[in-house]
């Protein structure tokens, strides 16, 4: 016994457990439940290599800028259209459209990080990886319009490698024949991992790759050229999904948007998220292990669908037995990526100046008015429309909480609302309940739901959340709350019944009503719970665990509250949204659903509610609005259109990266300062943040002397009432 304990405790299997330990975790999983024939290993194989070259593109990316890329598979499509181009429509030879490929990648990633990524080198992880959204976007346009160039539109279509090689696995007549194309992938894709990996440790380029990776200050400080190191790895990531999007398209037809769909990324995702975000070995090792349970499950189930739960549910217990770390580069990866602007009250020296309290109330009246009149100025669609925003709003108020306080990336939000949707149908049409008290248990279910999912951030932080919720909606949506594989879910129309059997409901402006009144319930809960002491639990949670619990915070209830709240907003908004639309689609609940909601309260601002509606009124509003509002003229209809999309938030994080409601409250505290000015008050949190110390001390003095000056002279003032008591020297008082 104790030389099988030595053996077990040997330093090489230590070593080993962190790399080969979830891929054989995997495997054991698809042999007992999943088992398949030779020909299914080798398909695994063949799709998991490629995924691999993505992952590690992936993790090079995320040692150099703390981010997840969205935009590296669209990396690999833009160059691989060019060498369609080339190859198919061109016909010009193989070699040269692959020629052209390898040079048109590395550049695409370089030109990205110079123009676009570099802008963002001191903001928030957070806002960085919400512009590579953007990037996707941009990316995704250029694949689709780059055809047109050869004359051609978008198709499907295939690269015909110039050989002619080919092997066969399985019984005769019933074998699989690989041809060039898998021989290249299983040949290519392990060389160029070795490659990498000798560039990271024997070239000078390589080692300042790895410096920087732990803090990009102190190797500037080391004079290690940061932002050029920075450049190749991008330049380095695009070359590397450029070569597994290009050998799958020399396997089978390729679309030329496949990279743009989140599908393409959620295995490469997971096997980053198994590696560690780090471990190139690992994250390699775990993304051939998915390619083989994944192609394992589809073989075994006939179900393609069936394959993101499994994968989700692997992501998920990976996660809850992985050995928590607090080294020093996590913790300052979880800072980053956690960074919100607070935002300030208003200082309480001009909380009770009249300029300030009218400007207050006023604005709260303006605003309930014109939220109570606005459908008397709408037509009938345009109301339904209103009413989503303001269902949306609730969304984005809920990833507020989560991401914005609590310091969980969620990127799953859309999965939450759809279970409250199903819930809420279920509970007026199946279970004949009133509406309120269907959206009651749609927020229970959906609090309940979001705090399973949740579990994993009582180990973990950061991004390693972002993925789970990720990979859950994207089975949300295909498996879990698709009708083709449910049937508990309503499929026919929903009919709105009188709330609490009063008020009637068939109008769509009854339900703009509804759903304004359970937004505005939802922002004087959320306002109320900031204000709490639990609200301040979770500020301290997200900024630092160890030291709030030393205060006796505990961190295990902050953060499945959290949870729980905001999955509880996020399911009740299901509810009216299923209600208001009238049936349940899916669709609606998409995983790119879940990214518009996350990149509006982004571009809103995580850091308040008011950020949140203007981040839903901008994405949502804007999209459903603006284009109407051009007339006749299709130019400024286009150019409106592409406002809301992600590219126009990427314009916006570009111009304000504190988002809009950074750039809202920024403007109020010029305001109260120009009031300050004119009541001579001084306010030093209002002059320390555009001062220097000089100044603020010019400007108090100012003040005083202008205050001093507005008093009455003392000569005026009664002769009589501070005359000082004469004082005796040297002999009685006369």
């Amino acid at each position: 016994m104790l030389a099988i304990s030595k053996h077990f405790d040997a330093p090489w299997l230590k070593r080993s457990l962190p790399v080969f330990g979830p891929a054989l975790a995997m495997l054991a999983l698809q042999l007992v439940v999943f088992p398949s024939p030779a020909r299914v290993y080798m398909d695994g194989i063949v799709f998991g290599l490629l995924a691999a070259l993505i992952a590690i593109g992936l993790a090079l990316i995320y040692r150099s800028n703390r981010i997840l890329s969205f935009a590296q598979a669209d990396f690999g499509t833009v160059p691989t259209v060019l060498v369609i181009g080339i190859v198919v429509y061109s016909g010009w030879s193989w070699w040269i459209g692959l020629a052209a490929g390898m040079l048109a990648a590395p550049l695409l990633g370089a030109l990205v990080e110079f123009l676009i990524i570099r802008r963002f080198f001191k903001s928030p992880r957070l806002i960085l990886t919400v512009a590579t959204i953007g990037v996707a976007q941009l990316l995704a346009v250029s694949a689709l319009l780059l055809p047109r160039l050869w004359g051609e539109e978008l198709a499907s279509t295939a690269i015909t490698p110039p050989f002619d090689w080919s092997f066969s696995i399985g019984e005769v007549g019933r074998e699989r024949i690989y041809g060039p194309g898998a021989i290249m992938a299983l040949v290519v894709a392990p060389l160029l991992m070795v490659l990498v990996a000798v560039f990271l440790r024997y070239t000078s380029m390589g080692i300042a790759v790895r410096a920087s990776a732990e803090r990009a200050d102190r190797a500037s400080m080391l004079g290690i050229p940061v932002q050029r190191v920075q450049m190749v790895v991008w330049a380095l990531a695009a070359t590397l999904s450029f070569f597994g999007i290009f050998l799958k398209a020399n396997i089978l037809p390729l679309p030329l948007v496949s990279g743009a769909s989140l599908t393409a990324l959620l295995a490469p995702l997971a096997a980053l998220m198994l590696g560690r975000l780090t471990n190139l070995p690992a994250v390699a090792v775990s993304a051939v292990a998915l390619g083989i349970l994944e192609q394992s499950v589809v073989y075994t189930t006939s179900n393609d669908a069936l394959a993101y739960p499994v994968i989700g549910a692997v992501i998920l217990v990976a996660l809850l037995l992985r050995r928590r770390t607090d080294s020093r580069a996590d913790a300052d990866a979880v800072s980053s990526w956690q960074a919100a602007d607070e935002v300030r009250p208003i200082p309480s020296e001009l909380r009770k100046v009249p300029e300030v309290l009218a400007a207050r109330w006023g604005g709260l009246v303006l605003a309930g008015v014109f939220l109570v009149f606005l459908p008397t100025w709408l037509g009938v669609g345009d109301q339904a429309r209103a009413a989503a925003v303001a269902i949306y709003a609730m969304v984005t108020l809920s990833i507020v909480v989560l991401t914005g306080w609590a310091g969980q990336v969620s990127l799953g939000q859309m999965s939450f609302v759809g279970v409250g949707a199903a819930v809420g149908a279920v509970c007026t049409v199946d279970l004949g309940l009133d509406l309120s008290l269907g959206l009651l248990a749609a927020g229970v279910a959906g609090a309940v739901v979001a705090v399973l999912v949740g579990l994993p951030a009582l180990r973990l932080k950061g991004l390693y959340l972002a993925v789970t919720t990720l990979a859950f909606a994207l089975a949300c949506s295909s498996y879990l709350l698709s009708r083709k594989h449910f049937d508990w879910i309503p499929d026919e129309t929903l009919e709105r019944k009188p709330l609490f059997g009063v008020f009637d409901l068939t109008s769509e402006q009854s339900m703009y009503y509804v759903s304004v009144g359970c937004f505005v319930l939802a922002v004087l809960a959320v306002r109320g719970l900031r204000r709490s002491r639990t609200g301040r639990a979770l500020l301290a949670v997200r900024e630092n665990e160890r030291a709030a619990q030393a205060y006796g915070v505990n961190l295990t209830r902050a953060k499945l509250l959290s949870f729980a709240i905001s999955g509880f907003i996020a399911a009740v908004a299901g509810g009216l949204l299923v209600h208001l639309s009238g049936k349940f689609d899916e669709f609606a609940y998409a995983p790119s659903e879940s990214i518009v909601v996350f990149t509006a309260a982004v571009v809103g601002g995580l850091g308040s509610m008011v950020g949140a509606v203007l981040g839903a009124v901008y994405l949502l509003g804007g999209d459903w609005f603006l284009p109407t509002a051009s007339g006749s003229n299709p130019t400024i209809a286009i150019i409106w259109q592409l406002v809301p999309t992600a590219v126009g938030v990427l314009i916006v994080l570009l111009i304000f990266p504190g988002g809009l409601g950074g750039l809202v409250y920024k403007l109020r505290d010029g305001w109260l300062r120009s009031v300050a000015r004119r009541n001579a008050i001084i306010v030093p949190s209002l002059v320390a943040d555009v001062a220097t110390h000089d100044s603020v001390l010019t400007a108090a003095l100012e003040a005083e002397s202008a205050h001093d000056a507005a008093a009455p002279p003392a000569d005026s003032a009664d002769p009589g009432a501070d005359e000082p008591t004469p004082v005796a020297t040297g002999g009685a008082a006369s």
